[in-house]
């Protein structure tokens, strides 16, 4: 049964992409006041707010591809790494969402010069959010739910390349025993089977 198996990975595969999509996004713009009254709009990319996410995508990615020739029980611990990588977006992405200033103190300190916590803090006057983080959570979650489908479903997927080699490969032994076999009988009966047919009455 093939359509379990293309399920899952299409799904980890399509969680993998949106958050690639939404690391490179705006997801926050953070509002920084100057000492002379003035203020600054600052962008903060999802690469920057959440820096591992574009890795745990590409992990994520791999994944699915080592899913589609992995053995069965290859697939249950990569269906266990792919909760794991689900789970590290979703915390990425939470820690960003939870103190959006924090995850763009880079951008402020590279603008600013001023560093530390507590000084980017006092700098930001106010933080605006895009829809960008939200599609990360979701990213993450479909990845999660992919990887538990590849739990479910393992038992139900086609045996893999390497078990119908060894199939073949064992055909082929028996075969060549079975040819032993009868030549050992033709030697039982006094026949040769090593020596050449008689050619006829044409070549005497």
């Amino acid at each position: 049964m093939q359509k379990p198996k293309y399920k899952v990975i299409l799904v980890i595969v399509v969680g993998a992409a949106l958050a690639l999509l939404a690391a490179t996004q705006q997801w926050f713009t953070l509002t920084v006041t100057s000492g002379a009254g003035g203020s600054t709009e600052l962008e903060v990319s999802g690469a920057v707010a959440a820096p591992a996410l574009s890795a745990l995508a590409f992990a994520a990615l791999a994944l699915a591809a080592a899913l589609a020739i992995a053995g069965p029980f290859i697939r249950v611990v990569l269906g266990a790494l792919g909760v794991l990588l689900g789970g590290s977006v979703i915390l990425s992405t939470t820690l960003a969402l939870g103190d959006p200033v924090a995850a763009g103190a880079s951008v402020v300190t590279a603008a600013t010069g001023v560093s530390g916590s507590d000084s980017v803090h006092e700098l930001v006057s106010s933080v605006a959010g895009s829809a960008w983080p939200v599609l990360a959570l979701v990213a993450g979650i479909v990845i999660a739910i992919g990887a538990i489908g590849v739990l479910v479903t393992t038992r139900r997927w086609p045996a893999s390349a390497r078990k119908y080699q060894a199939v073949r490969l064992e055909s082929a032994e028996v075969s060549a025993k079975d040819r032993a076999v009868d030549e050992w009988d033709e030697l039982s009966r006094g026949d040769d089977p090593t020596a050449e047919p008689d050619a006829g009455p044409a070549n005497r």
